[in-house]
């Protein structure tokens, strides 16, 4: 869990529920206005004038979304914090505070928790966010992370997943696939260290692939970019789960086809050097391999003009008749072929980690 073995390892049985609690509200400072009272009381206190409260919660478990094995903790507070502050953005809205409940095993001491929750007050001081309550329990098995986000926004500047328009531009921010190969990367190197734990992998060459894997940011800086082009989305959602998962959530929520062209899809070159090193279609990845956390949304064909020279932001497709279906146009044969959601299920990684052990089960048996 620490990389470095020797640093003193306090006990939570040692200071308590309680003496963490305070612990973690000794580390936190609130600076919005609206943060009227944190950490300490029966609920936090909040106050929004004129403007909407937008609230979004996740849950991150240990086996299931994330390793210890390859994830630093610090690492792993600052992912959890702007993982749900993406949702936040996905809506157009600004994030202004966050609630953290953990549940944590024996097996953790006092400093693991402090540098888990570090890396969560990184996040927050990033995105001017405050922490103002939460909650902690014990667990049995590993730890588990639940974070709600809470932003505001003005009601008619809240962007909905269901407001797509025939013949509407499909726009997304930054890159895809990082995330994918990263995490492809690092599950590599593990197994090779778990095999011979004198082997330190050179991760160098795959910086950026690393980076979008374990410290991933929220795109608020495009909520204000639109902001500041005079641009509103008709639609929104954030790049969680694949792209083509994320583009089939806003079809069916606003009854809707669309048309992708995959020569389109922005990709760094790491990540298509990563595709031929990996024999995966670095396409592929964008579409399917998720945790990219970028914004993918639509746009009036009138507003073209005022996005098309930014270089943040990449026109992909556009919006069809719903009896279009969804498509994908390939590169170089310009053919369409259904576009299918295969990204990331927690629920079937469960199922499947269940068969697997199973499998080696009946193996070790015969």
């Amino acid at each position: 869990m620490l990389e470095d073995k020797e640093q003193q390892r306090t006990p939570l049985s040692e200071i308590g529920e309680f003496g963490l609690i305070h612990r973690i509200k000794d580390s936190v400072q609130l600076k919005n206005e609206s943060s009227i009272k944190g950490i300490g009381d029966d609920a936090a206190v909040l106050s929004f004038e004129g403007e909407k409260t937008i609230l979004s919660t996740d849950m991150l478990t240990e086996g299931v979304h994330f390793n210890l094995g390859y994830v630093p903790l610090q690492h792993l507070g600052y992912k959890a914090v702007v993982t749900n502050l993406s949702d936040i953005c996905a809506m157009n809205a600004i994030p202004s505070q966050i609630l953290v409940s953990i549940a944590v095993s024996d097996r953790f001491p006092v400093e693991a928790i402090d540098e888990l929750y570090s890396g969560m007050l990184i996040a927050c001081q990033k995105y001017k966010v405050d922490l103002v309550g939460g909650d902690t329990t014990s667990s049995q098995s590993g730890l588990v992370i639940s974070i709600t986000a809470i932003g505001h926004q003005k009601e008619e500047e809240i962007v909905y997943r269901d407001g797509v328009k025939e013949n509407d531009l499909l726009v997304v921010s930054g890159d895809l696939g990082a995330a994918y190969f990263g995490l492809q990367i690092l599950e590599r190197e593990n197994e090779v260290w778990k095999a011979n734990p004198a082997v330190q992998p050179d991760l160098s060459p795959y910086n950026y692939l690393i980076e979008r894997q374990l410290k991933p940011e929220a795109r608020l800086d495009i909520v204000k970019l639109l902001k500041e082009l005079d641009v509103k989305p008709t639609a929104m959602i954030d790049i969680s789960d694949g792209l083509a998962s994320e583009t089939l959530h806003l079809s069916e929520e606003s009854n809707v086809g669309f048309v992708v062209y995959e020569e389109k899809i922005p990709m760094d070159q790491q990540v298509i050097s990563a595709g031929e090193e990996f024999d995966v279609n670095a396409s592929i990845a964008a579409l399917n391999g998720g945790e990219d956390y970028e914004l993918l949304f639509t746009i009036p064909l009138e507003d073209h003009e005022k996005i098309k020279a930014n270089p943040h932001l990449t026109v992909i497709g556009h919006a069809t008749a719903k009896s279009e279906g969804c498509n994908l146009v390939s590169r170089g044969f310009q053919t369409k072929v259904p576009l299918t959601s295969q990204g990331w299920d927690s629920f079937q990684k469960y199922k499947q980690e269940v068969i697997k052990a199973k499998k080696e089960s009946n193996s070790e048996e015969e």
